[in-house]
């Protein structure tokens, strides 16, 4: 069944990439899966109907539980930021206070790479941030807001 949900996600993510204008050479590196699989799955072959549900529960879920449900089934750091990435509904933004003393923890913890140090201050890239809040619930000061955008 895991198998299954990873198949279902990089189906949900090919099909986003191509609308973004990627090539199927491009979300096939991207998505560590060979062309014919991407060109399977933007012709609508090898997946079933509730392979894509399941799928798409997942990325339903909150950004946290879909950020490590997703990290589990891949064990891949990479290739779960570009699914996260693509497939998250939502856009996050936030600021980092002036009491954040520089420890890291948050750098460490991101499993999006969103957070880094720069001279000694967390700062986070909102282009990646998923709104996990893991940074958030390992900041030692409470430094870091992270909030949803809603358009």
């Amino acid at each position: 069944m895991p198998k299954h949900i990873v198949s279902g996600l990089k189906y949900m993510a090919t099909v986003k990439l191509r609308k973004k204008g990627q090539t199927q050479r491009e979300i096939a590196q991207a998505l560590g899966m060979d062309r014919s699989t991407v060109s399977h799955y933007l012709n609508g072959r090898n997946l079933s109907k509730d392979t894509i549900e399941v799928a798409e529960l997942v990325v339903n879920m909150c950004p946290k539980d879909f950020l490590l449900f997703t990290h589990t089934l891949l064990k891949d750091k990479d290739r779960t930021r570009i699914i996260i990435q693509t497939c998250q509904k939502n856009r996050y933004e936030g600021k980092v206070k002036n009491s954040c003393i520089g420890c890291g923890l948050c750098v460490d913890t991101c499993l999006m790479k969103a957070v880094v140090l720069n001279d000694l201050k967390a700062q986070i890239d909102f282009e990646w941030c998923c709104g996990c809040l893991i940074c958030v619930e390992m900041c030692p000061t409470n430094s870091i807001e992270i909030k949803e955008v809603v358009d």
